[in-house]
């Protein structure tokens, strides 16, 4: 099930997870993996947490800059300067450029629906 792991140092990003309502952890790839959204496990500190993970480059405001986002479900921590790990478990969908902020958070909103209805799947 495990579609590919990744680690790094999560770094400051723009800010616009937050204002949208979903923080990230960003961290810089130096691996080539598919853009989209992924579902997710976030590692650090021994411990495991269910996440959303986008990868790739956000169209939707025009960015080349090709990264890992990671949403934690239910988290409300700073990891700025932590080492994360990241495992893809399954990827939602392909990375796409919105009209509007606002369905780019519609979208954004519905792939959190669709994350925990995997999650409760391998209760």
């Amino acid at each position: 099930m495990n579609l590919s792991t990744i680690s790094g140092i999560v770094k400051r990003g723009k800010g616009r997870g937050k204002d949208f309502g979903f923080p990230t952890a960003n961290i810089s790839l130096t691996q080539t993996i598919p853009e989209g959204i992924y579902v997710s496990h976030v590692h650090f500190d021994g411990q495991a947490f269910q996440a959303l993970t986008f990868i790739g480059s956000a169209k939707t405001f025009g960015e080349t800059d090709y990264k890992a986002e990671s949403y934690l479900l239910d988290f409300d921590e700073d990891l700025y300067d932590k080492t994360i790990e990241i495992t893809l478990l399954k990827k939602l969908r392909d990375n796409e450029k919105f009209d509007s902020e606002i369905e780019l958070v519609e979208q954004m909103k519905k792939d959190l629906l669709d994350a925990r209805s995997f999650f409760h799947t391998l209760i």
